[in-house]
């Protein structure tokens, strides 16, 4: 199968706007989508979307020029709609709605996820949310095959795509399924593929060039979603589109440090450093340097601390 597009996805606790700025100088993506903005029952305010997005204020995309789209995630058609409006007006390149999403507190809340088990539910929210932007924006849905099943698979599939959605990205487990590798299932994606007329982006397991051809082959797609794998080999776009090397260690301590030093706004304690640590851990599938240094980055906790390390173990080029 030919590639056309690689999107980066939106990974909630991970993929934060520096992490995008990051990855996305190094890759050339098609476009990215945001962590979810949480909907509830009221109009969100502008802070909150140029606190998740601050690219609005470069028109809408990072500052190597890769569009950014803005993640929903919410319940309520209406406040989904009227949100999705305000997302747009600040800049947004489209909208995605995620259904996808099977962390507990999510899911909890009767979002993400659960949904799945909803088919009409998520017409509804789609319906909506279109009627409300229009035509003429990019509105794309994010799901997982399921809830605990794929029974209800091709009917959401179908009623996201009645609803007028442009584009769904399949992620190729159910919500039971978790992470577990073994249970992914991109041949299913590709028998969705067969009843829609959208375009489908497939998603999930995707961590070489390799895995990258066997998804487009069994998923029958030309686009792909990149997630976990993009942490491992933070350049794994341009591996799977150039055929490039993956970067060495050097280089991706480098691209740490610069995350470690970003200037830390509005967020909580421990922000940088927890999301250094989490970092790391990706990275030991493909670094084993990043399984030496990982135990002493975890007794660290400011990030001056963290940022002095870093720059010592580079100048010394001891790791």
């Amino acid at each position: 199968m030919q590639l056309n597009r690689i999107i980066l996805a939106p990974m909630e606790g991970v993929l934060d706007y520096h992490v995008r700025q990051i990855l996305t100088e190094i890759n050339q993506f098609d476009y990215c989508v945001t962590e979810f903005v949480r909907v509830t029952q009221h109009k969100l305010s502008n802070r909150t979307f140029y606190r998740l997005c601050p690219e609005l204020y470069h028109d809408g995309k990072t500052l190597s020029g890769t569009p950014v789209r803005i993640q929903l995630l919410g319940q309520s058609p209406e406040w989904m709609a009227e949100n999705a409006i305000k997302a747009l007006e600040l800049g947004s390149y489209g909208i995605d709605i995620n259904f996808g999403c099977p962390a507990k507190t999510v899911v909890g809340s009767h979002g993400g996820a659960y949904l799945l088990q909803y088919p009409d539910q998520i017409f509804n929210i789609v319906t909506q949310v279109r009627t409300a932007i229009g035509t003429m924006p990019t509105l794309s849905v994010k799901i997982r095959l399921g809830w605990d099943n794929k029974s209800h698979c091709y009917q959401i599939a179908e009623a996201i795509e009645q609803a007028g959605a442009n584009e769904i990205v399949i992620h190729g487990r159910t919500k039971a399924d978790g992470y577990k590798a073994e249970k992914i299932d991109w041949p299913t994606i590709g028998k969705i593929k067969q009843k829609l007329t959208i375009p489908v982006i497939a998603n999930g397991e995707i961590f070489s060039i390799a895995d990258a051809q066997n998804c487009l082959t069994q998923s029958q797609t030309n686009d792909i979603m990149l997630g976990r794998g993009i942490l491992n080999i933070p350049n794994l776009a341009n591996t799977i589109r150039f055929n490039h090397s993956p970067l060495n260690w050097q280089e991706v301590m480098q691209l740490l440090l610069r995350y470690a030093m970003t200037p830390i706004e509005d967020v909580k304690p421990l922000y940088h450093s927890a999301r250094i640590k989490q970092w790391l851990a990706y990275l030991r599938q493909n670094y084993p340097q990043a399984s030496i240094i990982l135990p002493e980055i975890r007794q660290l906790k400011t990030q001056n601390e963290i940022c002095n390390f870093l720059k010592t173990k580079l100048d010394n080029k001891s790791n």
